[in-house]
């Protein structure tokens, strides 16, 4: 059983978990600007990891090491007026965690069962006692279990790796699109199948298909199964 992150029974806490390009990002974001709350990315979290990782020359295999740096780096968020921002060691790395090395590598580092306790716990202290919009891999599962409200977003193949291409294109970070593809179906396969907290929708999950539907279509939808404020 996940521990507990503690009473969220007077807040609300959304988790919203998915495959990269099933349009959690969007919608979350989305989301947490429809309700006033506050909006945390666990991806990002362990990307700037990943990259604090890769800019002291620690290997992405050496889970020792990853766990240390883990526990002795600093890590903050902000969110403000619908931008996100990720600092580690009191250096934004907003834009450089979206780089294709971490892009590499980030899945191998986040599933090391010690960096995903440490992050996991990291992750909840940044929420602290706010209501707030999560969204990542095993935010319904592992991050907030007692979250009032769990979505598992997902869509198909195809449309994923084109909205993943897409993503990448607007950065000016895309390579091939094959590419892309291919990394898609690594990440998805390191995410299933990786020991610690793999990728699965929580029992109690609402799963959205979003194939075809928009970003404030999914929103829509989501807002249906939340309670009244």
């Amino acid at each position: 059983m996940p521990a507990s992150s503690g009473p969220t029974s007077d807040r609300l806490i959304v988790a919203i978990d998915g495959p990269a390009g099933a349009g959690k990002s969007t919608a979350a974001r989305l989301l947490a600007t429809r309700l006033g709350s506050f909006y945390l990315d666990t991806g990002a979290t362990y990307r700037a990891l990943t990259w604090l990782a890769l800019k002291r020359g620690i290997s992405p295999e050496d889970a020792e090491a990853l766990e240390r740096l883990a526990e002795e780096a600093s890590l903050s968020v902000s969110w403000l007026q619908g931008e996100f921002r990720v600092y580690i060691d009191g250096e934004e790395v907003s834009e450089e965690i979206r780089r294709p090395e971490v892009e590499r590598w980030v899945s191998r580092v986040a599933a090391f069962p010690g960096v995903r306790r440490v992050m996991v716990r990291k992750q909840r202290e940044l929420v602290a006692d706010r209501e707030a919009v999560v969204e990542g891999r095993d935010v319904g599962t592992m991050v907030f279990p007692e979250a009032q409200r769990k979505f598992f977003l997902t869509a198909s193949g195809p449309v994923r790796a084109e909205r993943r291409f897409r993503e990448l294109l607007s950065r000016g970070l895309a390579g091939p699109k094959e590419e892309v593809e291919e990394n898609l179906r690594i990440r998805d396969r390191e995410d299933v199948t990786r020991s610690s907290s793999p990728l699965r929708p929580a029992p109690e999950a609402l799963e959205i298909d979003t194939t075809h539907l928009t970003p404030e279509e999914v929103v829509e939808e989501m807002l249906r199964h939340l309670p009244l404020r």
